[in-house]
């Protein structure tokens, strides 16, 4: 859903139905300074994912809600952690962490960050090993695309 206000900022609500996040695997992520180990992997179930974008300064806020689900191989499963953050393309900062994004350019690609403090959950090993509650600093680089024929796009 998109709608414009008077400012020339446009509202936006992504279908987290259908918003694919890829999963942060070996790959894609780095723990520590090093690439997580191949047998962990880390899948993103976005709750909520919208926000305003302003096409003419370039700025962008939006709001996400994720459960983040580790696993190593079939062995185990945690339960899910939740975080919760401005993904903004300003600068984010927390007590612990901190990131500078990067506007909307001209072909819609933008670098948006967000600090959010993780809660414990209800698992002894989760909770040593990533030492919650503490900060974690989300970097999404993206490509937001609109149309005539459709409202907008988000490519990750």
């Amino acid at each position: 859903m998109v709608g414009v206000d008077f400012n020339g900022e446009t509202s936006v609500d992504f279908d987290v139905t259908t918003l694919y996040i890829p999963p942060l695997t070996t790959a894609t992520t780095k723990f520590l300074g090093l690439p997580l180990p191949p047998f962990l992997k880390i899948a993103i179930v976005p709750e909520i994912f919208r926000g305003i974008i302003n096409l003419e300064s370039g700025k962008v806020d939006l709001k996400f809600k994720a459960k983040f689900w580790f696993s190593m191989g079939s062995i185990y499963k945690a339960p899910p952690l939740l975080v919760e953050t401005l993904l903004t393309s300003e600068e984010s900062k927390g007590s612990l962490r901190s990131g500078s994004g990067r506007r909307l350019d001209e072909e819609g690609r933008c670098k948006l960050v967000g600090v959010a403090t993780v809660e414990p959950i209800d698992d002894f090993f989760m909770n040593s090993f990533l030492d919650l509650p503490t900060e974690c600093l989300a970097i999404l680089n993206a490509t937001i695309t609109f149309s005539k024929d459709e409202d907008f796009k988000l490519n990750l």
